[in-house]
């Protein structure tokens, strides 16, 4: 990592917090994909956002420039860094009065980086990363593909980080344009975020999705093995879309912020106490992170329609988030698709969206329905002075009171010898308060490129 560097900047930042930042390594293709992704909802949003972009060398944003123009149209202002080169300022692009460009050094380390960052009144994103080295690149060189370029970053939806980051990129545009930092800090300032955060931040990550399908399909390669790789890059990131989508939703969720997370580690252990294969485990894992996802787009979404309504009786199907029904278009994820459409089925019958009734719900279904209204009530009560234990039982009693009707009573039954665990020592993360949802989605088994397509590939076709 680049002393100096944007990059560099905010991983020093966040390196002995709780939150420390884990990077990744992206394809070229990769990489193209999720910003052309970004900057075409920009084309489609009427959100007018601020845009602060590096694009390295001057050539590439020349290849970029007429975009941008469109872009420049749909924003409030577009501030571009890079190497100046012949041609950089006289583009037409370039003499648009919202559109500065910052002409960096050669020796200035953005200058190996490529940004392009986006605070919206009705979302935020970014992806800031730095080229490899030829060091990096060890033994086997520099690709001659351009495609097969790798970049180590990051992206992400997260606001707090997307501000962040910005704050840093302004900071350095600074040493060249002080009128310019402080009219991009007077911009960032006047943006106010919208309350449905969550219908847009949907339409993001369905775009997101679809362009990096779109990759896949296109993907063209010397060899069947490098093929191969980019395209298991580009899964990866279809699939960290929807982790980082989940994420948000939790964390906006002040009532009950880590419910993915603690849901996870309750579906672990009764897997473990049911005895299931590896695949399943893994499989009901990815399906728990992404539970307040439905694929069907049957409702609202949950920050409109109010997290307490989730589970009462008269109410028991899932809430939406709009455009996430792009999970299911993805043949690796149907199954986790599948898991969460059905995990508002009732034991009995009665429930959404296909009336299915005992075993004809899917099992990983029948434990989430389970474990979330068990979580969802013991989180309720976390603030009140009961002791642990009571807290446990009566969350327990009141799944009691639902089995064979809404919940499978061999669940329920399974359940309760956890629970019985818990109230004898048995301590899982969900119980510490230090654990953060945020951290368990950004944890490198789910960040790291290779091992989540990996399990994808393996387990959930």
């Amino acid at each position: 990592m680049l002393e100096g560097s944007i990059l560099q900047k905010l991983e020093t930042a966040h390196r002995h917090t709780t939150r420390p930042i884990r990077f990744g390594v992206y394809y070229k293709n990769t990489l193209v994909a999720l910003c052309h992704a970004l900057e075409d909802h920009i084309l489609t949003d009427d959100g007018t956002p601020l845009v602060i972009t590096a694009f390295q060398q001057g050539k590439w944003y020349l290849q970029e420039a007429e975009r941008y123009a469109d872009i420049a149209q749909r924003s409030c202002q577009i501030a571009i860094m890079a190497a100046a080169e012949s041609g950089f300022a006289e583009h037409p692009t370039s003499q648009l009065p919202n559109v500065d460009l910052v002409g960096l050094d050669a020796g200035d380390p953005v200058a190996q980086e490529w940004h392009l960052i986006i605070l919206s009144p009705k979302y935020t994103a970014m992806v800031i990363c730095q080229e490899l080295s030829e060091a990096d690149y060890g033994s086997a060189g520099v690709p001659t593909s351009d495609l097969e370029r790798k970049f180590y970053g990051l992206w992400t939806f997260e606001p707090e980080l997307v501000r962040e980051t910005a704050e840093i990129a302004i900071a350095h545009i600074k040493k060249y344009n002080p009128e310019l930092a402080q009219k991009l800090t007077d911009d960032k300032q006047q943006i106010v975020p919208s309350m449905d955060r969550s219908q847009n931040l949907g339409a993001v990550v369905s775009r997101v999705v679809d362009y990096l399908q779109t990759g896949q399909d296109n993907l063209s390669s010397p060899t069947a093995s490098h093929q191969q790789t980019l395209d298991r890059n580009l899964v990866s990131n279809e699939i960290q879309a929807f982790l980082r989508m989940a994420q948000l939703m939790d964390m906006a969720d002040v009532n009950n912020p880590m419910a993915a997370a603690e849901i996870v580690v309750l579906a672990e252990a009764i897997a473990q106490l049911l005895d299931l294969p590896a695949w399943q485990i893994k499989r009901l894992r990815l399906a728990a992170l992404l539970h307040r996802i439905d694929p069907l787009q049957k409702a609202e979404s949950v920050l409109t329609e109010g997290i307490s309504t989730r589970y009462q009786e008269d109410a028991p199907s899932c809430p939406l988030v709009p455009g996430a029904q792009v999970l299911r278009t993805m043949p690796r994820l149907r199954a986790v698709a599948q898991i969460i459409t059905h995990q508002s089925e009732w034991w009995n019958g009665t429930g959404e969206p296909a009336g299915l009734a005992g075993d004809e719900i899917p099992l990983e279904s029948r434990i989430l329905a389970l474990l979330a209204d068990f979580q969802w009530r013991v989180n309720e009560r976390k603030s009140s002075n009961q002791s642990r234990e009571q807290i446990f039982t009566q969350a327990l009693d009141e799944c009691r009171q639902q089995q064979s009707t809404r919940f499978d009573p061999k669940l329920v039954d399974t359940l309760a010898l956890l629970v019985m665990g818990l109230q004898q020592g048995l301590d899982l993360p969900l119980m510490t308060p230090k654990f953060s949802a945020g951290i368990w989605i950004l944890d490198s088994q789910w960040d790291s490129h290779s091992k989540i397509s990996e399990e994808i590939g393996s387990y959930f076709t």
